[in-house]
């Protein structure tokens, strides 16, 4: 006589197979679009020569194409867990993909540097808002023992952007032409947005604090200031541009200060700095990250304008750094529990500064295996850096300031990369018009930048061995590059 399930026990299984496969498609989810945040940072850089030539600008002219993207995305990531909350999980993230579509869109169809600059703030907008609500989803959905599994998952998502971003954007570029490089978001968009219509859960609207937008504003006005400073976009009097840009940064950075002291629930506490190595580990990032976010910029630009490469040629030279970078993150726990946090970054510091420096003396000449060892050697050490420095400058936070230490360090992560850029090519500029030769231009600013990168290893040596290494060691956190 055949046997059949009893109804309430068949309810269950169905209910936790459903479950179960709405959580794997929210995993899928979370890491597409955070495949297409991270693609996005990486492959427009094999693509600008081409860009700037179908423009009719100059190819040192568009960094304002890459710091558009980074500092929005730095001026919006803390609003975005507010936005969850005020407007749902579900809704916001569908808006975030919908935007970031749109800015792709836009991108594609600019016919004018200006134009194409105002579509990547409109990109920079959603994409703002991809990894930090998407890891929300995953932290409301997925029980805590799944948890570490999960961002796991996510994270390769966001290690095979950069990996293929350079030579993907080669690829386009000869293949199709640099348009397609913002058109490939709108297929892998279309189906985000689906699916999260599809397999979210409608979360309602929760009562959320209100948002501090006045020290919001602030930290906004202080992030713009110091980035046009570095590169003003007027010509004449531009010194003086400059530095009334820099004091409009500090005296709103300054202004910060009494205003959170008075806030009852700031945007970012004050007691966040009192944890010396969260202080130490954010100057840290920001002068190191200066240095190490100019290489993307620089590198793909040296080879196609001075070494004669082709869009794709270049970004195949950047898979070494990516792979090696992929490859030495088991190294870190290690060599960080055997030597510490201080030695291992003073150390590693000066290998990823000599690195960019080593950059410099590559020209016609070079053999090509040299090339990839320094690109190899610089991925590596990089990879390692970033990991090191993210966790030193998290590790020592309290459980409740934790989340916004992380949206603080994110945002100077991305002012950081902005800042390297605008530096790289401004300094380019500056020396080739100075002694009427690119090629010195950029080994000067090679130089110059890994220098600043090495001015970091002073830094870090302030780093305090407070706990024992061996348990402080955490994971990277997810989408910290």
């Amino acid at each position: 006589m055949r046997r059949t399930c009893p109804p309430h026990i068949a309810a269950l299984f169905r209910n936790h197979m459903s479950k179960d496969s709405n959580q794997t498609a929210l995993l899928w989810i979370v890491a597409a679009g955070f495949f297409m945040q991270a693609l996005d940072t990486t492959i427009v850089n094999t693509a600008l020569p081409s860009m700037a030539h179908s423009l009719g600008v100059k190819p040192f002219v568009m960094q304002p194409v890459i710091v558009a993207y980074t500092l929005t995305m730095a001026m919006l990531t803390p609003a975005s867990g507010w936005l969850a909350d005020r407007f749902g999980t579900r809704r916001v993230y569908f808006a975030a993909i919908m935007i970031f579509v749109l800015g792709s869109l836009c991108c594609a169809s600019a016919h004018t540097l200006g134009q194409l600059v105002i579509a990547r703030v409109l990109q920079g907008i959603g994409g703002s808002m991809l990894l930090p609500i998407g890891r929300l989803a995953v932290l409301r959905s997925v029980s805590g023992e799944q948890y570490v599994s999960a961002l796991a998952m996510i994270s390769v998502a966001g290690q095979i952007g950069p990996i293929v971003g350079p030579t993907l954007g080669g690829w386009f570029v000869e293949a199709f032409t640099w348009h397609w490089i913002f058109l490939i978001n709108v297929p892998i968009g279309a189906v985000g947005m689906f699916a999260v219509y599809r397999y979210l859960p409608r979360a309602t609207s929760t009562a959320a604090a209100p948002f501090d937008l006045a020290g919001c504003a602030l930290l906004s006005l202080c992030m713009i200031a110091f980035s046009l400073a570095v590169d003003a976009p007027v010509q004449s009097h531009r010194a003086v541009w400059s530095t009334a840009l820099f004091v409009v940064g500090l005296v709103a950075a300054l202004s910060y200060v009494p205003y959170a002291r008075r806030r009852q629930n700031p945007l970012f506490k004050l007691a966040l700095f009192r944890e010396p190595n969260f202080s130490v580990g954010l100057i840290g990032n920001l002068v190191c990250r200066i240095g190490s976010s100019a290489v993307p910029f620089l590198v793909p630009l040296l080879m196609q304008l001075e070494l004669g490469y082709t869009p794709l040629h270049s970004g195949l030279m950047m898979l070494p750094a990516a792979l090696a970078g992929t490859v030495a993150k088991r190294w870190i726990a290690p060599l960080i529990r055997r030597y510490g946090y201080d030695t291992f970054l003073l150390v590693n510091t000066l290998i990823v500064g000599g690195a960019i420096v080593a950059f410099a003396l590559i020209s016609r000449g070079t053999p090509i295996v040299v090339e990839i060892v320094v690109l190899a050697i610089f991925g590596a050490a990089n990879s390692m850096q970033f990991a090191a420095m993210n966790s030193v400058t998290l590790k020592g936070l309290s459980h409740e300031d934790a989340g916004s230490g992380n949206s603080l360090f994110s945002m100077v992560q991305m002012l950081a990369m902005g800042l390297g850029v605008s530096i790289s090519g401004g300094l380019v500029s500056v020396f080739s018009d100075q002694w009427g030769s690119a090629t010195l231009g950029f080994r000067m600013t090679f130089v110059c930048v890994g220098a600043i990168t090495l001015v970091s290893a002073l830094i870090f040596r302030r780093i305090e061995e407070t706990q024992a290494v061996a348990s402080s060691v955490k994971p990277a956190t997810v989408g910290s590059q």
